[in-house]
């Protein structure tokens, strides 16, 4: 598929990593505030292999609080400049406000990553289908309530990939991500893991952000320092499953982990 400029072979898992811009985010909030540390980490994703960068200019996390969209456009713009003035590299945007969004892809962004799936904001829908972006449509709710989970949670991604393409956004501009971590307990999100195969049969590349996430602590008691194994788990579990895309904190590791798993399902094709 494609995103922006850059051609990314669809049958591969491709590493999108995390660059928060941010003084509050779950793993790491204030280390990547200053423009040379954005760069830096920037060039360091991109040697180590990572297909996109994801900019986030306000934590997501359980609690977080929100921030104006000026504010917003003061902490990501200066960063997507950077990036795209000094790096060759698909650059994403965190955000669910059109306004931050528009800002971003005039400073260089290929894609929106919305974790409202075009709900929070009316006018996102209509901005993706202008700029003719890429979009990752994120299954959230303001409540985690559900009548039969499994069958509740396919439906509603279903329904907003159907609401993106009725407000004439592309198919093939279209990612879905499961929404690991929003709206779902422990043992949900784990439900979401081990289903994956259900997201992938919607017929869209699937991209599973479960880095570092709580869900992953609560599994294995332990702090957002220690679970890279845990995130690992999940990485492989995406590749096995078919989706196109990991969402991650630790490129390098996960980079390497997709490479192997991948080389091995190849093994004897050429």
């Amino acid at each position: 598929m494609k995103i922006g400029a850059y051609e990314l072979a669809d049958n591969k898992t491709h590493v999108m990593g995390i660059l928060n811009v941010t003084p509050d985010s779950f793993s790491d909030g204030g280390r990547f505030v200053t423009m040379d540390k954005v760069i830096e980490h920037a060039n360091l994703m991109m040697q180590e292999g990572a297909a996109i960068i994801d900019v986030g200019g306000e934590s997501t996390r359980p609690g977080y609080t929100m921030i104006s969209a000026e504010e917003e456009i003061s902490r990501v713009v200066p960063a997507i400049e950077a990036i795209k003035s000094r790096l060759d590299i698909a650059v994403s945007i965190d955000t669910y406000k059109s306004t931050v969004a528009e800002a971003a892809i005039c400073a260089g962004a290929d894609m929106v990553n919305d974790i409202w799936g075009l709900m929070y904001d009316k006018k996102m829908a209509r901005l993706i289908k202008r700029y003719d972006v890429s979009v990752t449509l994120t299954h959230n709710k303001t409540k985690g309530e559900y009548n039969n989970f499994e069958e509740d949670v396919i439906a509603e991604m279903k329904k907003i990939c159907e609401s993106a393409e009725k407000n004439g956004i592309a198919h093939d501009k279209i990612i879905v991500d499961p929404g690991i971590g929003f709206a779902k307990s422990t043992e949900q999100n784990l439900l979401v893991m081990k289903n994956l195969d259900d997201f992938v049969a919607l017929g869209y590349p699937v991209l599973v952000g479960a880095s570092k996430k709580s869900f992953i602590g609560n599994t294995l008691s332990l702090p957002v320092d220690e679970r890279l194994e845990g995130t690992l788990a999940t990485t492989a579990v995406s590749v096995e499953k078919g989706a196109r895309f990991v969402r991650v904190h630790d490129v390098k590791e996960n980079v390497r982990l997709i490479k192997m798993l991948e080389s091995i399902k190849d093994a004897g094709n050429h």
